[in-house]
């Protein structure tokens, strides 16, 4: 039963999270804009906040997703991970927030030299407006980021996404401002773009050792014909296989220089096309990308082993600090999960496990009149009066919360 114990209450705590907010309408984002200096226009963007984000007290900062081609993958990448942070107690990646790059002139901002040719080399006259690529990478870096972090509590890790002209744009933004982000999903990139100008770039870029820190996951949809396979495209040289080529190529690229410090993956998607690859291809980026964050099995084996010698604040301190080494800032054990899993052992009967996970909260969020507020309860229930005035007594310093009053009249009134 302990292997059946950890999934269900995951699902009934997250039942349970947010479960008094009620509104008619159902709302996965909002629109805010900022003037560009740089492209000289009004540039809109929509942004998602993970559930909570408003909460009265929330202090917390969360990664930000930039995603390009907004206005097409929005609700796709909001809702999956909305789903693997929160739903079902899931874990799969951290809350996160979202911002949406909806587009004005497509191929102008997402193309890093200007260009009029296909993949095959014919001309193509919508394209003439390519080759603006770095004024918009420069308006993402100079403008769109450091207005997120001032008007959102935006944390230091960002994350690009981006398919197609995107995936070429983030795979420009990786080997030519690699700090801009700390990882990048690129989605089926166009990497024949200018006769695969870029691609020959990575080639060289690629060797150098700067990428320590960034990762990348790499898509490759099945866009060559019927009748082929991947190492029949390999030998092509049609222009009806440019494309695909390409993006193997860039993945042969990246096999070969493991060395430089990039953490990477890729996946060839067999059954997906170009137009069908990136909600897939997002799903297994964040997997691969957050594959550190899930809390271990071993862990939550033991968190509900009674039998078990274990001590569950050292065990979430450990696991945090091990994400917040990836992460590259700190993270704490959200005070919530921490509260709830408490409340559980103490109604449990674990009560040395919920003593270390209130103290722990109390330890992590020390102007939380809820952390306090819950000590207090764990010391009312251990029939010890004169500590739970105290506890009671410290949450209403932080916060006037007439159900706390109530309670702490309540044992004051108690032997008079």
């Amino acid at each position: 039963m302990k292997y059946l114990i950890w999934p269900v209450l995951l699902v009934m705590l997250a039942s349970c999270k947010h479960a008094e907010k009620r509104s008619s309408d159902i709302v996965s984002g909002k629109i805010d804009s900022l003037y560009s200096k740089t492209l000289g226009e009004e540039r809109k963007i929509w942004v998602y906040l993970p559930a909570g984000y408003t909460d009265a007290g929330n202090k917390q900062v969360y990664p930000v997703v930039y995603l390009l081609d907004g206005d097409a993958h929005f609700p796709s990448v909001t809702g999956m991970i909305q789903q693997l942070s929160e739903v079902n107690g899931n874990t799969e990646c951290p809350d996160m927030i979202v911002v949406g790059i909806p587009n004005t002139d497509r191929t102008r901002d997402l193309t890093p030299t200007r260009s009029i040719l296909n993949p095959d080399g014919s001309k193509a006259a919508e394209f003439g407006s390519s080759g603006g690529g770095e004024k918009f990478e420069a308006f993402i870096q100079n403008e769109l980021i450091p207005h997120i972090d001032s008007a959102y509590r935006a944390a230091p890790y960002k994350m690009l996404i981006g398919h197609s002209f995107g995936g070429l744009t983030a795979m420009n933004i990786l080997l030519n401002h690699t700090n801009m982000f700390n990882s990048y999903v690129a989605i089926d990139p166009s990497m024949w773009w200018d006769k695969h100008k870029l691609l020959d770039q990575a080639r060289e870029i690629l060797k150098q050792p700067k990428f320590a820190g960034r990762s990348l996951y790499l898509a490759i949809a099945n866009t060559m014909p019927d009748e082929m396979d991947t190492l029949q495209v390999r030998r092509d040289t049609t222009g009806a296989t440019t494309h695909i080529r390409c993006i193997l190529e860039l993945k042969d690229v990246l096999v070969h220089n493991s060395h430089d410090g990039l953490k990477c993956d890729y996946r060839y998607y067999k059954d997906d096309n170009h137009g069908s690859v990136p909600l897939i291809a997002e799903y297994d980026a964040l997997h691969f990308l957050f594959r550190f964050y899930k809390m271990p099995r071993s862990l939550s084996d033991k968190l509900f082993d009674s039998k078990a010698k274990f001590d569950p604040a050292s065990a979430f301190s450990s696991h945090y600090a091990d994400i917040s080494n990836h992460m590259g800032y700190k993270i704490l054990p959200p005070e919530s999960l921490m509260n709830q899993l408490a409340y559980y052992f103490m109604q449990s009967g674990l009560t040395g496990r919920a003593y270390s996970l209130f103290a722990l909260n109390i330890a992590n969020y020390p102007r939380s009149a809820n952390a306090y507020d819950s000590m207090g309860d764990y010391y009312d229930s251990q029939k010890n009066k004169e500590k739970a005035i105290a506890y009671y007594s410290k949450a209403l310093t932080l916060g006037n919360n007439p159900a706390i009053k109530k309670k702490l009249d309540k044992l004051l009134q108690q032997g008079k």
